[in-house]
């Protein structure tokens, strides 16, 4: 790396000096080393060595010598590091015509160690004394004396002219400013004080030395005294055309989470989608600057003490069968325990008043096996639980005695819901009853209020204000964790509020006034809304894959191609959240695509977030009969591409709720059906509770 090419003999050491030579660390690349960079195993690591940018200091102008001085003189027989800049080293004795030496340019100036002024009887060698130029305080510094003006030059100043760089980001040579100054960079956009170069030709060009000296790689943990880990080197790029951020979906800052400028230094990630701002890649980030970390970039510093909150809901939940409910009736089962006596044990029975027949509890202790059947999706296997028509994965649980007549299904913990909640965070004026349906709408459906997804499941409602939730947006808690946001407290707020009308969802980048609940760090102004927070499970199973698919909140490490969904086969931001298998076939797939719920896999929309979630509180069941609209019954279905056209509306009924006969064909979307439903009922009993129980009078609703 060093050679040495000549020597001096100068008149500050008594050794001789040699010359040693700065070879650039940008090594020429071969014509296959793109080849062999590409036939690198996974997991190898790269061999790179961060770029040296000091090397020395300066004994003659105390300034650092670095890469871009390409040469400089050393001492090799001494033990105190004895260097000199070439341009130093090799000032002459005397200068004449000096420019800086002005209004006498003719005057001879004299190269000398610190004050020279003879006339003084104070005078010391080591006395401070005055820059002509710069008019800086100087000591024990050499410089040029003017013995007839008195005028001492340091050497800096006097060699000004010869500063120059060579550097990569800019096709001019930059001169170094004269004096030191606070001003704004063009490598980074921030403001700096000290040492500037400036391009003579383009006049507003002028990078700060700090970052003229950034490595060309560098890991960024070893900058940021390991708060921001990436397992690769990063890259230092110049610009981020918007071309190439355009085709990366535009991504922010993996650290402060601010986008980048077309035209400021970047590093990035030659095979990962990571992107960092230089000044947050190399700043040594203090605790408080956990607040601008984003999922995924390192460390955090926590918030909040674990033995404050011992039942903190911890987000996302592990699978589809876990939820809100199993989560308190887990750590709060007191407040659970209305229903039945907790002394029960298997093979008792209970009368609940969802259902006409009497429920035996299945445990490990029951000597019916055949009754026991579990949900597994990978077996086409579906047992959801009729109270939350969430999966039955475990046992013990309810299920209904007349073995031959339904299949009827409760979790444990939907048996023993409270009767009413007082204060709910959504509707907290009124007391909720608890429904097994909606008693307003056909086969109970209903939209939840907080959710906002459409359901026949149980439901918390308030008759009088037609106010409904599903039975786990009833018990929303008050503060939660996600690991999209890891060591943070997320609190619960009202999202309807004005001041929160425009803030985005950090996950969907929906705007918050959709909801009316959601989920902040104060903090850090972090928001999920209920969906993200609560719908997500975090890892899921793919019918087609035999590993398991986790959710990621950020572009997956190794990953430098595009992503695209493996079920609708569209490209994807990577930057909101996906499903992905980081095992060999590193698969990737929207959340609204993946088919963890049986009835919605064939039938997929994912233009919006819900997708197949869409509905996974509806159960798709049962027949309905109004003669007054059609002469036959309707069954209860999810519309798919065969069924064509509502007859009513003559919209398309796939990924609708619609009821279908199935003697002549006849399929209508179900809001059409219920508006049809509205239209036919007198105006006298409209105003009777809406008048849907009279409409529901007419009505027969049968299981199937």
């Amino acid at each position: 790396m060093i050679t040495a090419m000549e020597q001096l003999l100068h008149f500050t050491h008594d050794h001789m000096l040699n010359l040693v030579h700065l070879q650039p660390n940008h090594d020429n690349k071969n014509e296959n080393s793109d080849e062999e960079e590409e036939e690198k195993e996974e997991g190898e690591e790269d061999d790179f060595v961060a770029e040296e940018k000091h090397v020395g200091q300066c004994k003659m102008c105390k300034e650092g010598i670095y890469s871009f001085h390409m040469s400089y003189y050393e001492c090799k027989d001494c033990d105190d590091d004895y260097s000199l800049h070439k341009i130093c080293a090799e000032m002459p004795k005397t200068l004449q015509n000096h420019p800086s030496h002005d209004p006498h340019p003719d005057h001879n100036l004299t190269l000398s160690e610190g004050f020279q002024r003879s006339d003084d009887p104070y005078f010391t060698p080591d006395s401070e004394w005055t820059c002509g130029v710069c008019n800086l305080k100087r000591k024990n510094l050499f410089n040029y004396h003017c013995s007839i003006c008195g005028i001492n030059m340091d050497i800096i100043c006097a060699t000004m002219s010869q500063q120059k760089m060579d550097h990569p980001s800019h096709p001019h040579q930059l001169q170094r400013m004269p004096k030191k100054m606070v001003s704004c960079c063009n490598a980074c956009g921030e403001e700096h004080q000290g040492t500037f170069y400036h391009c003579t030709t383009c006049f507003c060009y002028s990078i700060h030395l700090d970052c003229a000296l950034l490595p060309a790689k560098l890991l960024i943990q070893q900058h940021t005294d390991a708060t921001f880990t990436h397992s690769h080197p990063l890259t230092l790029a110049y610009s981020f055309p918007r071309v190439d951020r355009a085709a990366k979906y535009y991504p922010k800052c993996r650290v402060c989470m601010k986008g980048f400028y077309i035209y400021f230094w970047l590093y990035k990630c030659d095979k990962c989608q990571y992107y960092v701002h230089i000044n947050c890649a190399t700043s040594k980030t203090e605790p408080f600057m956990s607040i601008f970390l984003h999922p995924g970039s390192g460390k955090i510093y926590k918030n909040f003490k674990d033995d404050d909150y011992p039942n903190l809901l911890h987000c996302p939940f592990p699978d589809e069968s876990y939820n809100l409910l199993r989560h308190y009736f887990l750590n709060n089962k007191k407040e659970f325990i209305t229903m039945i006596k907790e002394e029960e044990h298997g093979g008792e029975m209970l009368n609940h008043f969802s259902h006409q027949h009497p429920l035996i509890l299945l445990d490990s202790h029951t000597q019916q096996t055949s009754l026991i059947v579990l949900h597994n999706p990978m077996k086409k296997i579906q047992v959801l639980c009729d109270g939350c028509l969430k999966p039955i994965t475990e046992m013990p649980f309810y299920k209904c005695s007349e073995i031959s007549s339904c299949g009827f299904v409760l979790h444990e913990w939907c048996a023993r819901l409270p009767s009413q909640i007082q204060h709910h965070p959504g509707h907290p004026e009124h007391v909720l009853v608890l429904v097994s349906k909606n008693p307003h709408q056909l086969l109970g459906l209903f939209f939840c209020d907080i959710c906002r997804l459409p359901g026949n499941s149980f439901a918390y409602g308030c008759i009088a204000c037609d106010y409904y939730v599903d039975i786990n947006c009833a018990f929303l808690p008050k503060e939660i964790t996600h690991e999209a946001h890891p060591g943070h407290l997320l609190s619960r707020i009202n999202a309807s509020s004005a001041d929160l009308s425009k803030k985005l969802c950090n996950s969907c980048e929906c705007y918050l006034q959709d909801c009316n609940i959601a989920f902040h760090c104060p903090s850090c102004d972090f928001y999920l809304d209920t969906e993200c927070a609560l719908l997500f499970p975090g890892m899921m199973r793919h019918k087609f894959d035999k590993h398991p698919l986790s959710l990621r909140y950020n572009p997956v490490e190794n990953h430098p191609g595009d992503y695209f969904c493996e079920i609708c086969e569209d490209k994807f931001d990577p930057k909101n959240w996906f499903y992905h298998c980081s095992s060999t076939c590193a698969q990737s797939m929207h959340p609204a695509c993946a088919p963890l719920i049986l009835e919605c896999e064939k039938h997929v929309y994912a233009m919006f977030k819900r997708g197949v979630f869409c509905y996974m509180n509806v159960k798709f069941e049962g027949t309905i009969e109004i003669q007054r609209l059609h002469e036959h019954r309707l069954s209860f279905l999810q519309g798919i591409q065969s069924h064509g056209l509502c007859k009513v509306c003559g919209k398309e009924l796939q990924y609708n709720m619609i009821f279908k006969c199935l003697k002549c064909e006849y399929s209508v979307h179900v809001y059409v059906f219920n508006f049809m439903s509205w239209c036919h009922t007198p105006k006298s009993e409209r105003r009777k509770r809406s008048g849907v129980d009279d409409v529901m009078s007419s009505i027969t609703t049968y299981a199937v």
